[in-house]
């Protein structure tokens, strides 16, 4: 890796990647708001934003946008989350400065066009049905929103559609007028590349980005307790959950192997345990996610009406048995599997853009795998007893959707967590 640091006159920070051996580079921009940064009465408002950027701008039309970068054989595409946005492209090294002109030209330059606008809401009031519609999606945004209730931080990504319905032109540029500002952003560039290149149009194109937007963010507040939504489903989709650790805590890689080793792969002891040896669900995982101040960490199953009411103590147990640790042959796979899936992920140029990205964001330095694969290595059996040991002063989380009337109460299941 050849990373290369600059920032621009109004704060603008750019991180750059050469890797002379491919013929590809991926560069975006990333946003330091996102969802959480939202005020109640226009969530969703970061994602519609995020829409109406690729639906023309001063110079280009929405669909002169799609036919310039597919005419060279790249690609454009955008993210929401709830902490960052993304616009980000992939294409020929040649290329590149036809897309930064786009990324560029999208955020400054965005047209907001009306009927445009109109087309959209309704484009993303179907996106909002289509999640609706997949229970093992949308279960998360209900565990979410139970996990941080009534809070920034629990709303959904996508906005509710009644808010949706309503948000006006007015709303959304004034999120953009409010949020985005060159200081909170961070262009990021891989590939096959010159770093002064990259720097030299980004001064051209970029410096008219305002420096700063005074922002504030809703302290995160872990609270948890249970949703449950019956409905008409062949399975029960079940999220078990307790508080998480943030971006910047010490023992955060220990909570990520924790996660791959529980429930991370074939051979985690939740798939063993609960799919293989009593095949009680299809689909069974365990999740950690960091936020700047706060996390969760998560268990997802998929199982049948007539399993859930084995599934639950198993999981309990389960969840119970990790005071004890894992065997150092059970630590070392996990550990074997982020190193191998870090390592490999930076073949990929847009891998390698996005870690930049988000770690200049997260923590204001070039991302280092070597660092990371580190603190992978140091994490021991006293950090994984320090987060299992976290969730005794917590309420545990419960998200259930689908054939819920089986599913035991929540005081019930608190209690065997307690045990």
């Amino acid at each position: 890796m050849t990373v290369e640091l600059a920032t621009l006159a109004n704060g603008l920070r750019i991180v750059t990647d050469r890797i002379e051996t491919v013929d590809t580079a991926s560069l975006g921009l990333w946003v330091d708001v996102g969802t959480r940064h939202e005020a109640p009465e226009v969530n969703g408002a970061a994602h519609f934003l995020e829409h109406m950027a690729f639906k023309g701008t001063e110079r280009r039309s929405a669909r002169a946008i799609a036919e310039e970068i597919e005419a060279v054989g790249g690609h454009l595409n955008a993210y929401t989350s709830r902490e960052s946005t993304a616009y980000y492209a992939k294409v020929l090294k040649e290329d590149a400065p036809l897309a930064l002109d786009i990324l560029s030209d999208i955020l400054l330059n965005s047209s907001f066009d009306p009927a445009e606008l109109e087309r959209e809401r309704t484009v993303i009031l179907q996106e909002i049905g289509q999640a609706n519609d997949t229970p093992d999606d949308i279960i998360f945004d209900h565990f979410q929103e139970q996990a941080f209730p009534d809070q920034a931080m629990g709303r959904p990504v996508l906005g509710r559609p009644e808010i949706i319905r309503r948000v006006s032109r007015d709303e959304v540029m004034g999120y953009l007028r409010d949020h985005y500002g060159a200081t909170r952003m961070v262009l990021s560039a891989a590939g096959n590349l010159n770093h002064g290149r990259i720097v030299d149009l980004a001064a051209q194109l970029l410096s008219a980005m305002p420096a700063e937007r005074a922002i504030s963010t809703e302290p995160a507040r872990y609270v948890g307790g249970e949703r449950r939504e019956a409905r008409d489903l062949e399975q029960l989709h079940l999220v078990l959950g307790f508080p998480g650790l943030p971006l910047g805590d010490p023992d955060y890689y220990a909570g990520s192997v924790l996660a791959t080793a529980f429930g991370g792969g074939m051979s985690s002891r939740l798939f063993q345990e609960v799919r293989e040896k009593r095949g009680l669900v299809y689909a069974i995982h365990s999740f950690a996610h960091g936020y700047r101040d706060g996390g969760v960490f998560g268990i997802y199953a998929g199982t049948g009406e007539e399993e859930v009411g084995e599934l639950v103590p198993v999981l309990c147990e389960e969840t119970l048995r990790l005071s004890d640790g894992f065997a150092p042959v059970e630590l070392a796979r996990a550990k074997a599997q982020m190193k191998a899936g870090l390592l490999m992920s930076l073949e990929s140029t847009a891998a390698r853009c996005e870690q930049m990205a988000q770690h200049m964001l997260i923590h204001g330095t070039p991302f280092d795998p070597a660092d990371m694969v580190r603190r992978i290595e140091a994490v021991d059996v006293a950090a994984i007893a320090r987060i299992v040991a976290r969730w005794r002063s917590a309420p545990p989380t419960v998200a259930a959707l689908g054939p819920v009337g089986r599913l035991e109460d929540f005081e019930r299941l608190r209690a065997r967590l307690a045990s």
